[in-house]
């Protein structure tokens, strides 16, 4: 089976660029695209019909809520991942997340998550909590 494609898109530089590196490590994922705020990310979204959005919350143009929500519908088999900090679960999820993982839990975690939702998009049994993994 081919590598899910991702894209990732925070405002931090450092951040994608530790998300890279976390996403390169998992042989499960290939990256595609990076953004460094909303409105590039939905944009390489729409372009890029990634298997996979990791997304932040807080970045500018669109927050990552607002991209989660216009992503769902136009790419209705990608998986979502919100990687961001605070107490946010619920509107991520309510947005159209697949799953939250904080960003204490490190870029690794978020890109076991990525993997996991993209196969629990293509094997709607598997389980449904990935960033428990």
């Amino acid at each position: 089976m081919p590598p899910a494609r991702v894209l990732v898109a925070d405002d931090d530089v450092l951040t994608r660029r530790l998300l890279r590196l976390a996403v390169d490590a998992e042989a499960a994922l290939e990256l595609v695209g990076e953004a460094a705020d909303g409105t590039e990310a939905l944009a390489l979204a729409h372009t890029l019909a990634p298997d996979v959005v990791v997304l932040d919350i807080s970045m500018p143009g669109l927050d990552g809520l607002a991209v989660a929500a216009r992503v769902r519908p136009a790419l209705p088999d990608c998986a979502i991942v919100m990687f961001s900090s605070g107490d946010s679960e619920a509107q991520a999820l309510a947005a159209g997340a697949d799953c939250y993982v904080e960003k204490a839990a490190g870029p690794h975690a978020a890109a076991r998550a990525a993997a996991a939702a993209w196969l629990s998009r293509r094997d709607p049994g598997a389980s449904r909590s990935p960033a428990s993994s």
